[in-house]
């Protein structure tokens, strides 16, 4: 019964309106739970940074309680797991980001994660492009490389299917809620990868493919991944803003060339002109995303008992995200999350000894 409630209570504080990823996060900082935070006092609600009057009474209301009793019952119909970032399961590498989504629903099994790559490009792609994406995928998927795409029409199709050649695997990462068929031909599609993969949205269940969605769910596809691959690219594609997500993460940025001619190649060639590197081999995107073969037989997606769990406590998360951006002084961690310093080294020391953390000469931190 304790879990349905948590499960509750993250969901009811996601929906409250204006309580976003980076505050929701700030918020669990300061209470701690997310059923804390909804049963906190206004004066409380109101002393944190970013909190206005109006998310205080959104808090308060019923509304968001109501959602989450619902989706509640949705997510127990629609068989799929819910992954909080503070769950050992989660892909640690969003906390890089700045704004890791505080859910994942995820429809499948649980991935190792890492290595993994991004193979995205434009809906109306050419014959060659497709047949480049589904080419480079299933040499990725053969060398031990998860291969995360968004499960669009083209090139992002032909990526996926590329993956599952021979038991392969991949990741799909939607723009809308799970139980959509987005786009309803890849319905079956969507199926096979979740058999034997996942497919992954931060929206609730029932959530429209709308086109805001989109980029959002671009930041998560290159977040999750070493670098970004894109195959074809008109001029202000939703490519190109998954590779400039990537390029602020610091991820590696990948591009197919094209002919000059082609209205297909625009956004990809410039990409290239613009510094990302020329790709025509599968060689060429394990060196510029430092993957090494020898972990081509390792299994792509274990089962959870295969691997240790390192579950993580609200403000735990913070010190991981913020030195997952960088390296980071003791001092300069305590500054930045408002905590003492006492505070802030036991959580370090913590991190430390779950492997997640290693301390540098001079008392600065970052990941192993």
């Amino acid at each position: 019964m304790g879990a349905v409630v948590d499960l509750f209570s993250w969901i009811a504080l996601r929906a409250v309106d204006g309580v976003g990823p980076v505050l929701f996060r700030r918020l669990l900082e300061r209470f701690e739970t997310p059923a804390a935070v909804l049963s906190a006092v206004p004066s409380a609600l109101g002393a944190v940074r970013g909190v206005t009057p109006q998310i205080v009474a959104a808090i308060a209301a019923a509304e968001c309680r109501r959602f989450a009793e619902a989706e509640c019952r949705r997510i127990e119909q629609a068989g799929v797991r819910l992954l909080t970032f503070l769950d050992g399961d989660y892909p640690r590498r969003l906390f890089e980001i700045g704004d890791p989504p505080p859910l994942l629903y995820l429809r499948g099994i649980v991935p190792a994660w890492d290595p993994a790559v991004a193979v995205v490009g434009a809906r109306r792609a050419t014959r060659d492009g497709l047949k480049n994406a589904e080419r480079l995928a299933s040499e990725l998927s053969a060398a031990g490389v998860i291969v995360v795409s968004g499960l669009a029409r083209g090139i992002d199709t032909a990526a996926h299917r590329g993956a599952l050649v021979d038991g392969g695997k991949t990741v799909a990462v939607l723009g809308c809620g799970l139980d959509v068929d987005y786009p309803p031909e890849n319905r079956q599609l969507a199926e096979q990868i979740s058999r034997s993969g996942c497919i992954l949205s931060e929206f609730p269940l029932g959530t429209q493919p709308l086109a805001e969605h989109f980029p959002r769910r671009n930041r998560i596809i290159s977040g999750l991944c070493r670098g970004v691959l894109v195959v074809e690219a008109v001029e202000k594609s939703g490519s190109l803003i998954t590779a400039r997500y990537a390029l602020d993460q610091g991820r590696e940025v990948l591009a197919i060339p094209g002919p000059i001619s082609s209205p297909a190649c625009r956004g990809s060639n410039r990409l290239i002109k613009e510094g990302a590197q020329l790709v025509d081999c599968v060689s060429d995107i394990l060196d510029a995303c430092r993957i090494s073969l020898h972990r081509q037989n390792l299994p792509l997606f274990e089962q959870q008992s295969a691997r240790p769990r390192h579950d993580l406590t609200p403000r735990e998360a913070a010190v991981y995200e913020l030195i997952a951006q960088g390296p980071r002084h003791l001092d300069e961690i305590t500054q930045a999350l408002e905590l003492t310093a006492g505070e802030v080294s036991a959580m370090v020391l913590g991190l430390e000894l779950k492997g997640l953390l290693q301390q540098l000469p001079g008392s600065y931190y970052s990941l192993p």
